[in-house]
C-alpha cells in the first residue's frame, strides 16, 4: 500500500510535468517574463519532488525484495528441514535437480525480478484508466478513435508476446538446471580437492567440467536465439506506438479543424494532446516491456513451485509415520527385507530382531552386505521392501542417537559442536557446570589442545571444521558430543580399518562403554 501511494504520487507529479511544455509554449509566445520565471521555479520544484518520489519508489521496491525473499526462503526451509525431507530430496529423489540452487539462487532472482516490476504492475490499472478517461473526455473525435485503436493494438501485442514467451520459459528452466550442475561440479572439486590431487585427476576433472560448461553455454545460446524474437516484438511495439500518437494528432490538423488557432495556441493544444496520447501508449508499452521479465519470473516460479510440491509430498509421507515415545526398547524388526533405492537386489531378507535396553550388538560382514544400509533403514532414511521396522523410543539425547561414518560438524563455535542437541533452556540452567562437562569430555577424548588452537569454547571461527580437523579428530569430537549428550541408545559406524579403535585410546573406550548405558552398534 505504501508503494502504491508513492507510485500514485509519482504519476500525479508526472502529469503536471507533462503539461509544463504546453505552458512554456503559451508563456514564450506571449513573451511574459514574470510568468516564465514562476513557471521555471514550479518546474524545478516538480523535478525535485519527482526525483525524490522515484527514489523512494525504488527504495520501497528493494525493501519488498528483501521481505519477499525472507518469507519465501523461510517457508521453503520450514518444509526442507522438516523431518528428513532434505535427505530424501538430495539423496533419494531424482525428480528435482539442485534443490540448493532453487532455494538460494532461484528464490533470490524471482523476488528481485518481481520487485523491479511491482511498482509498474500496481500503478498500471490506475494510469490506463485515467489516461483513457482523458482521451475520451476531450472534444477531439480523433482521440476517442485513437483510444479504441490503442486498446486493440495492445491486445495484439500481448498475444504475440505470449506466443513468443512460451518456448523461452522451458528453455530458461533447462538453463538453470545446467547452471546448478556446473556449480555443483565446482563444489564437488572443492570438497574433494585433496583426494583428487592424490590421484592427479586435474586433467580428467578439467575435461568433465569444460563439458558441463559447453552444455550450459549451448543452452544459453539457444535461449538467446529465442529471446531475440521477443526483443524484436517488444521494441517494434514500443517505437511504432510512439509514432501512432503523432499520426492521430496530425489528422485533425491537416483536415483544417484547428485553422482558427494562432501558432502558440496550436502548439499548446498539440503538446497537451500529444502528452495524453503518448502517455497512454507508454502505459501499455511498459506492460509489454515486462515480457522479458515475465518470462524469467515464469521460469523461476516453475522451478520453485516444482520444489515445493515434491517437498510437500515427502513431508506428508513422513508425517504419516508413527511418532515414537521413550521406552526400554529401541527397535523392533519383524521379517524386515531391504535393498538400496537404486538397486533391485535385496541386501537382507526376513530379518527379525529386537534391540532392548542393556543390549550391546556387533554386526559384521563383508563390504556391500548391507551393514550400513541397516542403520539407514533403522533411522528411517530408507524404506524397507517388506516387513516392518519400528523405533519405539524417541530420537535425541533422551532416546537414540546415531554417529555417522563420516563425522558431522556444522558451522559455529567449539561449544556448539559439542552440545549441538541441547536446548536453550538446558544451556541457561547448566551455566558454568556446562563448561566443566565440555572440558572434561574434550580431555577424555584427547582434544584438550583444541582450546589452545581455537582460543576457547566460544571463539567465533570463519573456517570449515572439516578442513581444520583431521578425520580422527572429527571422530573424537563426535564422541565428546556423545558423552556430553548421554543418550539412552547409541549407534556407531566403524570401517574395517577402524575396528581396532586405533583412533581412540583405551581410556576413551572405557569411558565410551561407561556412558553408553545401554548399547552401541559397531559396523565393520
Amino acid at each position: 500500500m505504501t508503494l502504491l501511494g508513492v507510485a500514485l504520487s509519482v504519476q500525479l507529479v508526472i502529469y503536471q510535468v507533462g503539461l509544463i511544455p504546453s505552458q512554456f509554449y503559451e508563456v514564450l509566445s506571449e513573451k511574459n517574463y514574470g510568468k516564465f520565471k514562476n513557471l521555471v521555479l514550479f518546474a524545478v520544484m516538480l523535478i525535485l519532488i519527482n526525483s525524490t518520489l522515484k527514489s523512494l519508489d525504488q527504495y520501497i521496491s528493494s525493501l519488498l525484495y528483501v521481505s519477499w525473499r525472507k518469507s519465501l526462503t523461510e517457508e521453503l526451509h520450514s518444509t526442507y528441514f522438516k523431518g528428513r525431507v532434505y535427505y530424501t530430496l538430495n539423496v533419494l529423489c531424482k525428480d528435482i535437480d539442485n534443490p540448493d540452487q532453487r532455494i538460494s539462487q532461484d528464490v533470490e532472482r524471482l523476488c528481485k525480478q518481481i520487485s523491479t516490476m511491482a511498482s509498474r504492475l500496481l500503478i498500471s490499472p490506475f494510469t490506463v484508466t485515467y489516461y483513457t478517461y482523458q482521451c475520451f473526455n476531450r472534444s477531439e473525435r480523433c482521440l476517442k478513435s485513437f483510444c479504441v485503436f490503442i486498446f486493440g493494438y495492445f491486445v495484439a501485442g500481448t498475444i504475440i508476446n505470449k506466443i513468443l514467451i512460451g518456448p523461452i520459459v522451458s528453455m530458461l528452466v533447462e538453463q538453470e538446471k545446467l547452471e546448478g550442475d556446473f556449480r555443483f561440479k565446482h563444489m564437488q572439486i572443492r570438497v574433494n580437492a585433496e583426494s583428487a590431487a592424490f590421484y592427479r585427476a586435474g586433467k580428467v576433472e578439467h575435461m568433465r567440467t569444460d563439458r558441463r560448461l559447453q552444455m550450459l553455454l549451448s543452452t544459453q545460446r539457444s535461449l538467446m536465439n529465442k529471446e531475440l524474437w521477443l526483443y524484436i516484438g517488444v521494441n517494434t511495439f514500443d517505437y511504432l506506438g510512439s509514432i501512432l500518437s503523432y499520426i492521430v494528432i496530425a489528422i485533425p490538423i491537416f483536415a483544417g479543424d484547428y485553422d482558427g488557432l494562432t501558432p502558440g495556441e496550436l502548439s499548446a493544444l498539440v503538446s497537451k494532446n500529444a502528452f495524453v496520447c503518448i502517455y497512454l501508449i507508454n502505459c501499455f508499452t511498459q506492460l509489454i516491456d515486462l515480457s522479458t521479465t515475465v518470462s524469467d519470473v515464469a521460469g523461476y516460479t516453475h522451478r520453485i513451485e516444482e520444489l515445493r510440491e515434491v517437498m510437500a509430498d515427502i513431508a506428508k509421507k513422513h508425517d504419516r509415520e508413527l511418532q515414537s515415545v521413550p521406552g526400554d526398547t529401541a527397535f523392533v524388526l519383524d521379517c524386515l527385507s531391504y535393498k538400496s533405492p537404486v538397486s533391485v537386489e535385496l541386501l537382507v531378507k526376513d530379518l527379525t530382531l529386537k534391540i532392548s535396553q542393556g543390549t550391546h550388538m556387533l554386526v559384521v560382514g563383508n563390504t556391500g552386505t548391507g551393514k550400513t544400509s541397516l542403520l539407514r533403514v533403522l533411522n528411517g532414511l530408507w524404506e524397507p521392501c517388506s516387513g516392518s521396522v519400528e523405533m519405539t523410543t524417541c530420537f535425541g539425547p533422551r532416546g537414540v542417537l546415531f554417529l555417522p561414518q563420516r563425522a558431522y560438524l556444522t558451522d559455529g563455535t567449539l561449544r556448539e559442536q559439542v552440545r549441538e542437541e541441547k536446548t536453550i533452556l538446558e544451556i541457561l540452567l547448566l551455566g558454568s557446570i556446562d563448561d566443566e562437562r565440555i572440558l572434561k569430555y574434550l580431555e577424555l577424548v584427547g582434544l584438550s589442545n583444541l582450546l589452545t588452537r581455537i582460543g576457547g569454547l566460544d571463539t567465533k571461527v570463519d573456517w570449515n571444521w572439516d578442513d581444520v580437523l583431521s578425520p580422527g579428530e572429527m571422530q573424537r569430537l563426535c564422541f565428546a558430543r556423545l558423552f556430553y549428550l548421554q543418550p539412552k541408545f547409541a549407534g556407531q559406524f566403524l570401517k574395517r580399518r577402524q575396528k581396532s579403535l586405533s583412533h581412540l585410546s583405551g581410556k576413551v573406550w572405557k569411558v565410551c562403554m561407561k556412558y553408553s548405558r545401554n548399547f552401541f552398534f559397531f559396523f565393520f
